[in-house]
């Protein structure tokens, strides 16, 4: 087991972890914002030019499971959080949201889709909590760049230096 950063080499690895696991909000998020490939190459693409670096969880030679970060500002975000399905629940989120999470000591913020309960509570067993609605819509347009749609049905999790700093 290793935790690794990924290169240009990592690219369709890392496209076909995000799509293959991104399966699991069809029919969860709303309609209108799901699309095949969840993540087209030319967005992934553009992500990487936007700074955010994907990390791998490397298992056998193969990487099961990958998370970016990004610092954006005065804060750092956890951004496309995937692991390979049949390797899900075996705390290699976990592993990857703590490495990362050494990686900073900025305020760390995630965001997620307001109806993927279960990745809601993967962050809040991590130590992350909601902020409020008022908040997530400042920070997602402060911090991301995305739909107004997206922003709507999403959620935004911090950790607790971000709470200590912002109350």
């Amino acid at each position: 087991m290793m935790i690794r950063p990924c290169d240009h080499t990592d690219f369709e690895i890392v496209y076909s972890i995000i799509n293959e696991a991104a399966h699991k909000y069809q029919g969860v998020i709303p309609e209108d914002c799901w699309k095949t490939p969840y993540m087209s190459r030319e967005e992934l693409k553009h992500e990487i030019d936007a700074d955010v670096v994907f990390w791998g969880y490397e298992e056998a030679g193969e990487l099961m499971g990958v998370m970016g970060i990004q610092h954006v500002q005065d804060v750092t975000l956890i951004r496309h959080a995937y692991v390979r399905p049949h390797k899900q629940q075996q705390g290699i989120g976990e592993k990857l949201l703590k490495a990362l999470c050494a990686k900073s000591d900025r305020p760390m913020l995630i965001g997620t889709w307001a109806d993927a309960a279960w990745a809601i509570r993967f962050y809040q067993k991590q130590g992350f909590s909601s902020v409020t609605r008022k908040e997530k819509n400042r920070l997602l347009k402060k911090y991301w760049t995305i739909s107004a749609r997206q922003v709507e049905t999403s959620v935004v999790l911090a950790d607790k230096k971000w709470f200590d700093m912002n109350l």
